[in-house]
């Protein structure tokens, strides 16, 4: 019996999900700009239904893209569960989940660009060809750059910044289909790509992907020592 939990905090939601022997038996999400710290670990209580952390074959967590304290928080939350419990903390593509939560009729053989809104304007993206594998690395993109990063054919858009492709498509005279919700990655994908990971490992497959976070954009914040401004040393 394979056992793992998945937890999201990456954007404007916290979900977390266990996943048991091929499905997901136990999920909670909820649409939030701030509070995961708060709202996290009491979400994952409610879906371990009182089972010990060693009863876990592993955590799964979105590693990134996404925002910067969510992912921090998340992280620290997955890698203390594994820690405390003795199993493996596995890194999940915020690009991948979001792909991984699209029906395959949806798909039809189309490519599907999963698109992550940034919040400034532009979003992270990544394509994603036949049985869901990335055709690149994900990127950041500008509304301008889009058109001329994706591939021609049939196509369809995912993820919380699909809007923003959809209109950058529009504006190049090219279509594309809906696939799925407009939203971020959930745990219920987490721990379903986690659950994948832990098994390509044990047979040999693959490496576990590391819990660390993907950051394709430098923080927006910067160090008070960098902006030559002296350091308060009481905060």
């Amino acid at each position: 019996m394979v056992s793992v939990l998945g937890i999201d905090t990456s954007a404007a939601a916290c979900s977390a999900a266990l996943w048991r022997d091929g499905a997901v038996i136990a999920r909670e999400h909820a649409a939030m700009a701030r509070g995961h710290a708060e709202a996290l670990m009491p979400m994952v209580e409610r879906v371990m239904h009182g089972a010990a952390y060693e009863s876990l074959d592993a955590v799964a967590v979105t590693a990134g893209p996404g925002a910067f304290t969510g992912l921090r928080i998340g992280l620290a939350a997955a890698r203390g569960i594994a820690l405390a419990a003795g199993i493996p903390a596995i890194g999940i593509s915020a690009f991948a989940a979001v792909a991984r939560a699209v029906p395959e009729a949806a798909l039809a053989g189309r490519a599907l660009a999963v698109a992550i809104d940034t919040k400034r304007g532009d979003v992270y993206l990544q394509c994603f060809g036949a049985a869901r594998r990335p055709l690149g690395l994900g990127r950041v993109a500008g509304a301008d750059e889009i058109a001329a990063l994706l591939p021609h054919g049939p196509l369809a858009i995912a993820g919380d910044g699909a809007d923003i492709v959809a209109a950058a498509l529009a504006e190049a005279a090219r279509d594309a289909t809906w696939a799925g919700d407009r939203a971020p990655p959930d745990a219920g994908a987490v721990a379903a790509l986690g659950a994948e990971a832990l098994a390509a490992a044990r047979r040999g497959d693959a490496p576990l992907p590391p819990a660390e976070p993907l950051y394709l954009r430098a923080p927006e914040a910067t160090p008070l020592a960098l902006q030559g401004k002296p350091r308060d040393r009481n905060r």
